[in-house]
């Protein structure tokens, strides 16, 4: 039995201070400034100061419930202080090891209604986070509003979604703070030479919060509702999810930083040492395209014919798990009632011997859950199935939770918040990973429940299947919004730029009709880069394995290791392009992305180990690739065209990553070893 969520603390300091009605705190590094005081209501405000500069103030008023007065008329009863430096260990994720290290205030106030609230603020090097820990005399609370305000000290630039209580799969906006009138979180900003994201983190049992526009400058949290209007249900004893505050000096800093992580609990699981990162490909793309459908009739994708032959693929290309969606019963009812059964199989995949020949060649064998947002139908067959599964040596499911959920509940109000925790700790009951789609946002609990593993949460690789689908910009944005809370299954690693696999099977057209608009907007040389880009522990090679086999550049994906052991974001500018580095044992693998325009971007080799000598493989853009006519009748470079060569370099190298409109680059640096063939394949 393995424990790696040790802590090893290098200092831990508390005491305690005198009551003040002005209370100040700072980060370990006395760079950020945070002051703590009531206004003539007895509402708690935070300012917020870098750099000795006023970046935003934070009007911390609580909340507000039928049954007590939880947002004003308070005075400050007791301040609290302690420091913790410490570094934890997890199973897996962009960084193995973490340093949490930050000061905390705990105020405790009190009004005349009885009402005890703690105002818990930990302080950062990379932001902030706070949270609110109420004590009343009440058995519940019918929770209707939450009223914490930001307000920024000046406008700046914005990028985030629309505010939606249904989905995340929208597409981002770069808009000036001024001019947003609802956001999801994250919501990140740079104001002046600085830039920060606004989220929240340990959602549990707790509606999500998203901002609304007060004033030009000013946002107000709003969170889900429940069908019957009110916000939550809680305990008359109870605390909230944190609001945090990522701050950095510049983008990737964001990207960089644990703050997220570091305000969530330590792992609740003992063992988890089946906890494993994986590499997959599946039955899933086709159904998007069309060439396949989840239904049991002529173009059945999740046959077992076609799961034998996913599982030899795998085995033959050094990847752990195969995903198989449509192989139950009930996708007959999409669009209905939407009945699924979890555990009886189509007539035409065999799912005993699908998971005895997976056991055979080593491969994970992967089972796909789709709800339609059936959740009281989902939570009943849970245990049943998941029990089923374990029982055939399956150890990941991937959910989805794509239609209306019952009783006009919303997707991330907080009974739903409340399922998606039921199957995270049915799972790890199980001994089961999961992948969720249409999920609630992540905010950190991947540290306490290391078994949810990755989530989708945005417009993901589908959407090119079927509709304009995702810019490069787009790509080159994410990793500065929606990935900051966390890991994202965006599917990734499509070679059929232009469809022409698709093309050859019948029923396409029929699928989309018009596909003029449906290809890929970026390189080949891109789409290879997106699988360090856009980190997800469970990483998928999402195309038609037709179109990898004998394909020179999938070499990349044999190499890659998605069980990483350290990460940073090199250098990037949100919407523009992005570079990131991953080590995973000896071996590190760069990604680089760029909007519309050509770039080279220049980095230095620093990150590798002082002493070795590697072997650079680089999977480049064609810099003299032909233009050929693309689906939308247009004339462009073809995005087809890549070249693979390899160099010899040092950590005290710097390398030019020279990328093409839309392109991008990956590379796999391995202490060197001879290698056959050092030039290009082009094509």
């Amino acid at each position: 039995m393995t424990i790696p969520c040790a802590v090893s603390v290098a200092a831990v300091m508390t005491a305690v201070c005198a009551c003040s009605a002005d209370v100040s705190t700072s980060s370990p590094d006395g760079n950020i400034k945070v002051g703590i005081m009531l206004d003539s209501c007895g509402t708690p405000v935070l300012s917020v100061a870098v750099s000795g500069k006023e970046l935003i103030s934070i009007e911390s008023s609580g909340l507000e419930a039928d049954e007590a007065v939880l947002s004003h008329g308070f005075s400050i009863a007791d301040v609290s202080r302690s420091r913790t430096d410490l570094t934890w260990t997890q199973p897996w994720g962009e960084n193995r090891t973490v340093r949490d290290n930050h000061r905390e205030t705990a105020v405790l106030l009190t009004n005349p209604d009885g009402v005890r609230l703690t105002l818990r603020l930990r302080v950062f090097d990379d932001g902030l986070g706070f949270r609110y820990e109420y004590e009343t005399g009440c058995d519940s609370l019918t929770v209707t509003a939450e009223n914490t305000r930001f307000r920024f000290a000046e406008d700046g630039m914005s990028w985030s979604i629309p505010g939606n209580f249904e989905t995340y799969e929208l597409d981002t906006r770069e808009l000036p703070v001024s001019m947003v009138e609802t956001a999801n979180t994250p919501f990140t900003f740079r104001i002046g030479d600085m830039y920060g994201s606004i989220h929240e983190a340990a959602l549990y049992d707790f509606p999500e919060m998203n901002l609304y526009r007060c004033d030009s400058l000013s946002f107000r949290t709003e969170l889900a509702p429940m069908p019957e209007g009110y916000k939550a249900r809680v305990p008359g004893v109870f605390r909230t999810p944190w609001r945090s505050l990522q701050i950095a000096p510049d983008a990737v800093g964001l990207i960089n930083s644990s703050l997220i992580l570091n305000l969530n609990d330590p792992c609740a699981i003992e063992d988890v040492s089946w906890i494993q990162p994986q590499k997959y490909v599946g039955v899933w793309w086709g159904m998007h395209l069309g060439t396949h459908t989840w239904t049991c009739d002529s173009r059945h994708g999740a046959t077992t014919e076609n799961a034998l032959r996913h599982i030899d693929f795998a085995a033959e290309n050094n990847i752990e798990g195969v995903l198989f969606e449509g192989w139950n019963k009930g996708w007959e009812s999409w669009g209905g009632r939407q009945h699924f059964n979890y555990i009886e199989p189509y007539p035409d995949f065999d799912l005993e011997m699908v998971a005895e020949y997976a056991a055979e060649k080593g491969v994970s064998l992967w089972m796909h859950n789709e709800t339609g947002g059936s959740i009281f139908e989902y939570e009943a067959a849970l245990d049943t199935a998941f029990a089923g599964y374990a029982s055939l040596g399956v150890h990941v499911v991937k959910t989805g939770y794509a239609g209306g959920m019952p009783g006009n509940i919303r997707h991330h109000s907080q009974r739903a918040v409340q399922h998606y925790q039921k199957v995270v700790e049915a799972a790890a009951a199980h001994q089961i990973m999961l992948d969720v789609h249409e999920p609630i946002k992540e905010t950190g609990i991947r540290r306490t429940w290391p078994n949810m593993m990755t989530r989708e949460g945005a417009k993901g690789m589908e959407w090119n299947a079927w509709s304009a689908g995702n810019t490069s910009e787009y790509l080159c944005t994410i990793p500065f919004v929606r990935l900051l809370s966390g890991p994202m299954d965006y599917t990734p690693g499509i070679f059929d730029i232009y469809y022409e696999t698709a093309s050859s099977f019948p029923g396409r057209e029929e699928w989309n009709g018009d596909n003029s608009q449906c290809y890929i907007k970026t390189t080949i040389a891109r789409q290879i880069a997106n699988w360090v880009i856009l980190y997800s522990p469970l990483q998928m090679a999402a195309d038609l394995i037709e179109n990898y086999e004998g394909h020179p550049a999938f070499r990349f994906f044999r190499d890659f290791d998605a069980d990483c052991d350290w990460s940073r974001a090199l250098a990037g500018e949100i919407g523009d392009y992005i570079v990131v580095a991953r080590r995973a044992g000896d071996r590190f693998f760069v990604g680089a992305g760029t909007d519309s325009e050509a770039r080279t971007v220049t980095v230095s080799l620093d990150f590798l180990e002082p002493g070795v000598t590697y072997r650079a493989d680089i999977y480049a853009d064609e810099p003299e690739a032909p233009e050929v006519l693309q689906p939308d009748g247009t004339m462009a470079p073809d995005k087809r065209a890549f070249r693979i060569f390899s160099r010899t370099v040092t950590s005290s190298d710097s390398m030019d990553i020279r990328m093409a409109g839309d392109g991008g680059q990956a590379i796999v640096f391995s202490p060197d070893t001879p290698h056959a063939g050092t030039e290009a394949d082009r094509i």
